[in-house]
């Protein structure tokens, strides 16, 4: 793409601003892809569809931060403190992040109000044996056109939803290492105006109770890929995954978790925490 403001391997530092890795796309579509996950901490994802591993260079973004945008990139980062002290403490997330986030996604957004409603702890090392999950090392979005307006009526009801569902509404990830600097398995995401819309593939995405849809991404060698190296507990990044807007701005985007080659032999598991806000918007 020729557009300025997509992020320009011209602009990035040669030498050490960016890194090479590989990513599990969608080869082709020959395969419906489906993704079978088990109740947490009670087995592994399954995935079926035609995968394949493939080589990416992924961009340092850090320096390039304060030109991001949501509605551009779909992603930024921010600083964000906060008062939780243990974060797998489920009444710490509920009575203290839960809010922490609905301000963060607030203050970012420009949103009315921000319904927070899920949230994922992810760990590197033996996750199904501790009851949590591991980081997904697969391109994908956590929500598709029809399974985003769906996900506010199943959690709001069909009579609360529509009214906002009339007007503008976004979901925002809000991504977070619990313990930091993230060396092992950190988080990748594709500059979305790079993503053309042959690029997302509807995935049946299967409980053991509902089926819903995500997006997975098929390779496209135009992807742009950036990271934020050695991210801290006090950093995080907002991702947005689906916009009810089309007026040009980013409506979805791609991410996956990645091997660092850098990373040292002895670098600690990841863990990191990501939780699901909508955002509903007056105009």
């Amino acid at each position: 793409m020729a557009r300025q403001d997509v992020l320009d391997q011209a602009s990035l530092e040669p030498a050490d601003a960016w890194l090479d890795a590989t990513v599990n796309y969608l080869a082709d579509l020959a395969v419906k892809p489906v993704t079978y996950n088990p109740p947490q901490g009670t087995g592994v994802t399954r995935r079926v569809g035609n995968y394949a591993a493939f080589p990416v260079r992924v961009h340092d973004a850090r320096k390039l931060a304060g030109s991001l945008s949501l509605d551009r990139q779909a992603f930024v980062l921010t600083r964000h403190d906060t008062a939780v002290r243990d974060f797998y403490d489920d009444g710490e997330i509920r009575d203290i992040y839960h809010g922490e986030v609905e301000r963060l996604v607030k203050r970012a957004t420009g949103a009315t109000r921000v319904v927070v409603f899920d949230h994922t702890i992810r760990v590197a090392d033996r996750a199904v044996e501790r009851g949590l999950r591991p980081p997904v090392q697969s391109v994908h979005n956590d929500y598709t056109e029809k399974s985003g307006p769906l996900r506010v009526r199943e959690l709001l009801g069909a009579a609360e939803a529509a009214p906002l569902l009339a007007r503008r509404f976004a979901e925002y990830n809000v991504w977070r290492p619990i313990v930091g600097p993230v060396q092992m398995a950190p988080l990748a995401l594709v500059d979305a105006q790079t993503i053309a819309p042959q690029d997302l593939a509807v995935c049946d995405l299967v409980y053991a109770d509902r089926t819903g849809e995500i997006y997975q991404g098929v390779y496209n060698p135009a992807h742009r890929w950036c990271y934020f190296p050695r991210m801290e507990r006090h950093e995080a990044i907002l991702i947005k995954c689906y916009d009810s807007a089309k007026d040009g701005r980013a409506r979805f985007s791609l991410h996956s978790a990645i091997d660092d080659p850098t990373a040292p032999s002895d670098a600690p598991p990841r863990e990191s925490i990501e939780i699901r806000a909508f955002a509903f918007f007056d105009a």
